[in-house]
């Protein structure tokens, strides 16, 4: 099946920088603007009971499809909550919970049970009604547990009627695949039966929903060093380096989660910097409420490193090659360039060529498990020691916002337009 320059529509947020840079790079590269339809407009139809085809009309039957992502857009996160609310009309009681496989040393068994289905979800949540009517409060992290499966719904809809107006409709990425990658723990499991190296999951024989679970998982499997991740969160929004001395029982969590207390609640805050916590209390309430929502809770591996800063590397995949690559270096676990940690690229630093290949076949082959998506960022990390190795951290299907950094004398979206123009044979 191949890609000719044909209509492009992009749904997503148009005043986002992404939308932006796609569209600029189309100028640049003599090509005409992508069709685009806001995320709101999309969801507030949906309310109304209109759907995809009263908004968009190609005269191809086949137009190609890009879902950019849907952040930073206030009213575009409450659509989304109100989609993920437990009584909105198509609710099904149904919530992705993920318990980790058991393993030995650092081999899995029976990954393939690994998800179930369970009937509840305990986490933060706002009935549908309540979701359209919340007043932002800058930073606050809202509900991510019913934000996801409002994201979901929103991704199943947007693939069923795509498919019902234009019968030869095709997607850049696949969005049930685009789902899978923003969900840490069916991705990394999904990853593991394809034979991607990825860190090695906690092992529980139930989902961990508190920080007591978790605790006790990390003792019977003398696990004291996790990373623990908001399953849908990007942008290091959610996620904890915690350890735990085995023999004092002393408690570490660093993260970007910020905490404050109001009318008797706790309300759960991105603070743009680390924050180090040490209170067995505050930890407590964090863990049981990252916990709650869903996490993805994994070994924290020793990363490599370079002049004391341990790093690891977005690499861009489009079209089954490797492309643009960014070192990410921190002094500290959580590597993310948001938190103002040093952006460099692997020429810079001087990675040698063996290091990079390593690097750039990890992105490769996860990629091949996504045989229907065309791009995406995957962070790859190479363990520190003589023999390293590279373990596959992230999949992000919106991650071609790279700044400052060329490959074949392109920026990432001239580089997508490039190859796309270049009619790319995709997989069935």
């Amino acid at each position: 099946m191949m890609w000719h320059e044909k209509d492009l529509l992009l749904i997503s947020n148009p005043d986002n920088r992404r939308t932006a840079g796609i569209q600029e790079a189309r100028r640049q590269m003599g090509m005409k603007p992508a069709t685009v339809l806001s995320y709101e407009n999309l969801l507030r139809t949906w309310r109304r009971g209109g759907g995809l085809a009263e908004l968009v009309e190609f005269i191809s039957p086949s137009p190609l499809i890009r879902l950019d992502a849907p952040g930073e857009d206030w009213e575009v996160e409450r659509g989304l909550l109100h989609l993920g609310a437990t009584d909105y009309e198509g609710f099904d009681g149904t919530v992705l919970s993920t318990p980790s496989p058991s393993f030995e040393g650092w081999k899995f068994s029976s990954p393939n049970e690994a998800i179930s289905s369970v009937k509840r979800s305990p986490g933060e949540s706002f009935s549908a009604e309540a979701a359209l009517t919340l007043e932002q409060q800058w930073g606050r992290i809202y509900a991510p547990a019913q934000w996801f499966r409002g994201w979901k719904v929103c991704l199943d809809r947007i693939a069923q009627e795509a498919r019902e107006v234009w019968p030869g409709v095709q997607f850049w990425n696949d969005p049930d695949e685009i789902g899978m990658m923003f969900d840490k723990r069916e991705c990394q499991l999904h990853l593991m039966r394809q034979g991607i190296s990825v860190p090695p999951i906690l092992p529980s024989s139930e989902p961990i929903q508190c920080w007591e679970q978790l605790r006790a998982a990390m003792d019977a499997s003398r696990m004291h060093r996790v990373f623990i991740k908001l399953a849908c969160g990007s942008a290091a929004s959610g996620v904890v380096a915690y350890q735990v001395n085995p023999r004092t029982g002393a408690e570490i969590a660093v993260t970007t989660v910020g905490m404050e207390t109001s009318q008797g609640q706790t309300l759960f805050y991105n603070e743009g910097k680390l924050q180090k916590y040490t209170h067995p209390e505050e930890i407590r309430t964090l863990l049981d409420w990252l916990c709650a929502e869903g996490a993805q809770i994994e070994r924290w591996m020793p990363k490599a490193m370079l002049d004391q800063r341990v790093y690891d590397i977005r690499q861009l995949v489009m079209a089954g090659q490797a492309g643009h690559a960014v070192m990410r270096l921190s002094h500290t676990p959580i590597t993310n360039l948001h938190l103002r940690n040093e952006r460099m690229l692997p020429a810079e630093a001087g990675l040698n060529e063996s290091h990079l290949a390593m690097i750039q076949k990890a992105a490769l082959d996860t990629m091949l498990a996504f045989p229907n998506s065309w791009s995406a960022g995957i962070d790859v990390m190479l363990t520190s020691g003589m023999e390293s190795r590279a373990y596959v951290l992230d999949v992000n299907p919106f991650g071609d916002l790279l700044y400052r950094v060329r490959h074949q004398e392109l920026t990432p979206y001239e580089w997508e337009m490039k190859l796309l123009r270049k009619e790319p044979v995709r997989h069935a």
